[in-house]
């Protein structure tokens, strides 16, 4: 094994992975199975049953102390003081100028005095981490790196939460809003949100018990999921991946998420977004023909060039789609625009989102 392999950590599913036929890769420093039957097996259990998805190099930062509501609206883009106990929020974090750091869940959790706990990208977890320390002064609060702490499951599908229940002792929470339960005798943080576009929840365990669960939910026919389909899920429903559609040379209203930034709050970044005119947007789009876009295709339109973000083949649509940033005058759905693909322009329209419409 390579020296750059041995540095790789491991899930604490790592073993449950191997031996289900897991094809491991490196990712975000973590050695992750990106998928075991095939990509698009997994992605079509996911659409039209459940899957369960191995996310434990996702990082957490639990904040606590009197202050933690004040440090948190200052830090994230969303308006913190909606965020009820026992509710979960999305929201971006920026640098000054409006570069977005990342983008979050945040939990609040109940107990005595405000405590959040805060899930990063595992690719940003320790700049992150660093930067809530580092905001941390001239506040009476205490942010903590809880990343050790947690395994975390995403169990999805119109099947996932039944199949979850079956094993719980509580009712599941409703979108948004999270429930501590015993599930499968492990106490667990449960939380109604996901990354498919499909019902579910996202479990957090921990990782000493998180074997037992995932053993839990295959015995519940729940369909072992990777890296790969959990990338064209959220592909199909629009949602955005750092490094791809977010980055710190992008704002958040270039990125359509201003819904997310309440700029009255005053966050770190606000004063950059406040009136900013896009001069590009992030748009969805499907190809017209044959081909699959790739992240960094050139993109054509007749009001100026762009550049595909994210791309795939679509398993439920069997076409090529994707995101990508194009001119603010082409970002209207139903405009025509060219993908460069290896040197031959693709015909693609600008497409609503989500791209995938999950079934009613």
């Amino acid at each position: 094994m390579s020296s750059a392999a041995q540095t790789l950590r491991r899930s604490p599913l790592h073993d449950r992975h191997e031996a289900a036929g897991g094809r491991l890769v490196p990712f975000a420093g973590w050695e992750m199975p990106v998928q075991y039957e095939g990509v698009r097996q997994e992605h079509m259990a996911v659409r039209g049953h459940a899957g369960v998805f191995d996310v434990s190099h996702m990082g957490e930062i639990e904040t606590s102390g009197p202050n933690a509501e004040a440090f948190l609206q200052r830090l994230l883009s969303n308006d913190v003081t909606k965020l009820a106990e026992g509710g979960a929020q999305y929201s971006v974090l920026c640098r000054g100028d409006g570069g977005v750091l990342d983008d979050l869940f945040t939990y609040r959790l109940p107990g005595d005095g405000p405590r959040f706990l805060t899930v990063t990208n595992a690719s940003n977890h320790e700049r992150d981490y660093a930067w809530f320390a580092e905001h941390a002064a001239g506040f009476d609060v205490t942010a903590t790196d809880a990343a050790d702490r947690y395994a975390m499951l995403a169990v999805q599908g119109p099947e996932a939460r039944a199949a979850v229940e079956r094993i719980a002792d509580g009712d599941l929470p409703a979108r948004m809003r999270t429930a501590t339960l015993s599930v499968s005798g492990a106490e667990c943080l449960v939380c109604g949100t996901g990354y498919t576009g499909e019902d579910g929840v996202e479990i957090l365990v921990a990782p000493d018990r998180a074997g037992e669960l995932w053993d839990a939910l295959l015995a519940e026919g729940v369909t072992p999921v990777g890296l790969g389909a959990r990338d064209t899920l959220r592909i199909e429903a629009c949602f955005h991946l750092y490094g791809n559609d977010l980055s710190l040379d992008r704002n958040p209203i270039e990125a359509g998420l201003g819904w997310a930034c309440k700029l009255d709050t005053d966050f770190i970044g606000a004063e950059a977004l406040r009136g900013f005119e896009p001069a590009a947007k992030l748009i969805p789009f499907a190809f017209t023909g044959p081909g699959i876009p790739r992240q960094d295709n050139p993109v054509r339109t007749e009001h100026g060039d762009g550049i595909v973000t994210s791309g795939s083949m679509s398993p439920c649509l069997e076409i090529g789609i994707g995101m990508a940033y194009v001119p603010a005058a082409a970002a209207e759905p139903g405009t025509t625009m060219e993908v460069d693909v290896r040197g031959k322009l693709r015909a693609a329209e600008v497409r609503s989102k989500p791209l995938y419409p999950q079934p009613q």
